[in-house]
């Protein structure tokens, strides 16, 4: 596809601020723009543009926060976390109802599907797809055009979404306060809730998925299979403990320290490379310092910083099909892309993923050659924001662009299509989600990337052999380098 003129007012102006920004970083003065006034006679004098031109651009590039008027909204026109309330006037989209919330399931049991008689409305398949083509993604149409395997179950729409009240009570104080610097890279003035409620640009969609309540802190299984084109596979286990530091209850902007999320990752299987271990901390302003990552090697007895576990380095256990910015379908930095939000529209998206989840179901029930056993999902007609995410200039991705189709009732990213250099759809992306009712909280149980040219595909996140997750209260110093070695001991 063709690519972007550059515009001086815009490429140069992200260099030079970016640059600017890394030589202040250790600075004790805010180099978030109490500089607005300085970074724009720089740009003017970097450019020649007029001072007022110069400001403008700056300003353009600062995410603003939304009027007392609009945040009003929420929990009336808007649910709490932004999505409309009301249905589709078709009738085949419900109003929001306040979501299904079960606080007395018990901790570690097994989570079950709150409509165990529902029964799919129908199936779209490759023969009569043309006639839902208008809520279809690109990449599902390739999908269902490739398998004759494939179908797409619809079921009934069940707007089951919700989160705690003090999510909500965020999310109301984050709109009339949140704001992106740096180009989109820095969020301030946000905690706990969703920054953008409202959402103005495609990066704000993309913080809202970034930052989304998934439950407590916890300890979880994430069991991954490469699948290969005859539908031969090896298991690759994950144990996986998360503090999710952003939507700590009691957090505050100041309380964050730069960081929204603790993750610390062990392998289990294959043998060869158990006991293998990758600690992050997810930085909130990756412009003032990147992700910190270390990888922990079992046979050197080390552990060592991995900048490489960023952006379009080959994921863990993967096979080469999936890059690290993929786990939870979209995580990181986003400086690397052009993101324009497109739009509002009716898809059909994986939903309410009980049946995948269930323990009833073993991996081999699941993976088949091509996809996934499609008798197991279960799709819903709900409305998604769609962002389109493009390569800037004077960067690079193994991904030309992106398209990423996000639930406007949870902030998760459901479907991606996914294009090569030469503009060509290359690999689809889904995430099979739930809604945790003891918490509440909506996060994915099984995730797929779908590489359209080599006729193979990942499922990873899977659980349905082990145990469930269960909430764990980690601390900060659970996470710390020196805890790690510690671990790796025992």
């Amino acid at each position: 596809m063709a690519r972007r003129c550059f515009d001086p007012g815009q490429g140069l102006f992200q260099h030079r601020r970016l640059a600017w920004q890394r030589r202040h970083a250790k600075s004790k003065t805010s180099y978030v723009l109490t500089s607005e006034e300085t970074m724009s006679r720089s740009i003017a004098r970097l450019t020649g543009m007029s001072l007022a031109a110069a400001t403008a651009v700056v300003s353009l590039n600062a995410h603003a926060k939304v009027s007392a008027e609009e945040a009003a909204k929420l929990g009336s026109e808007l649910t709490p976390l932004g999505a409309e309330q009301a249905g589709n006037s078709a009738g085949t989209i419900p109003a929001w109802d306040g979501g299904y919330h079960n606080p007395d399931w018990p901790e570690g049991k097994r989570f079950e599907n709150p409509w165990p008689d529902d029964k799919p409305k129908f199936e779209i398949t490759k023969s009569n797809m043309s006639q839902y083509a208008a809520n279809l993604s690109e990449g599902q149409k390739a999908i269902l055009e490739k398998y004759d395997t494939y179908k797409i179950p619809v079921y009934e729409t069940r707007r089951s979404a919700a989160n705690p009240q003090y999510i909500y009570d965020a999310t109301k104080e984050n709109a009339t306060r949140a704001e992106l610097t740096n180009d989109g890279e820095t969020l301030v003035n946000a905690a706990i809730g969703a920054p953008f409620p409202i959402p103005k640009s495609g990066k704000e969609i993309i913080w809202n998925h970034r930052t989304r309540y998934r439950g407590p802190s916890l300890v979880r299984y994430n069991v991954q299979a490469a699948v290969q084109t005859s539908g031969a596979f090896s298991l690759f286990k994950l144990k996986e403990d998360v503090r999710f530091n952003y939507t700590e209850k009691g957090m505050t902007p100041d309380g964050l320290n730069n960081v929204l999320l603790y993750f610390l990752q062990s392998i289990e299987e294959p043998p060869r490379q158990a006991g293998q271990i990758l600690l992050v901390h997810e930085t909130a302003d990756q412009v003032k310092e990147p992700r910190r990552a270390w990888l922990y090697n079992p046979g050197q007895r080390r552990l060592r910083r991995a900048p490489n576990v960023a952006y379009d380095n080959p994921g863990t256990g993967s096979d080469g099909l999936r890059t690290n910015d993929q786990l939870d379908t979209f995580n990181g930095a986003t400086d690397r892309y052009t993101w324009k939000l497109v739009g509002k529209k009716e898809m059909y998206i994986p939903y309410n993923a009980y049946e995948l989840h269930s323990d009833d179901n073993e991996y081999d029930d699941i993976i088949k050659p091509g996809h996934i056993d499609q008798d197991l999902t279960r799709y819903e007609l709900h409305r998604v924001w769609v962002v389109d995410a493009t390569v800037k200039d004077g960067t690079s991705h193994i991904y030309d662009r992106r398209t990423f189709y996000v639930d406007e009732d949870t902030w998760q990213i459901a479907l991606v299509d996914i294009y090569d250099k030469r503009g060509q759809l290359w690999r689809v992306q889904e995430a099979h989600a739930m809604n945790f009712y003891r918490y509440p909280a909506t996060a994915q149980i099984a995730g797929t990337v779908y590489d359209l040219l080599a006729n193979r595909y990942l499922v990873q996140e899977m659980n349905n052999e082990e145990d469930e997750h269960i909430a764990e209260d980690f601390d900060e110093g659970y996470f710390a380098p020196g805890n790690v070695k510690k671990l790796a001991r025992k």
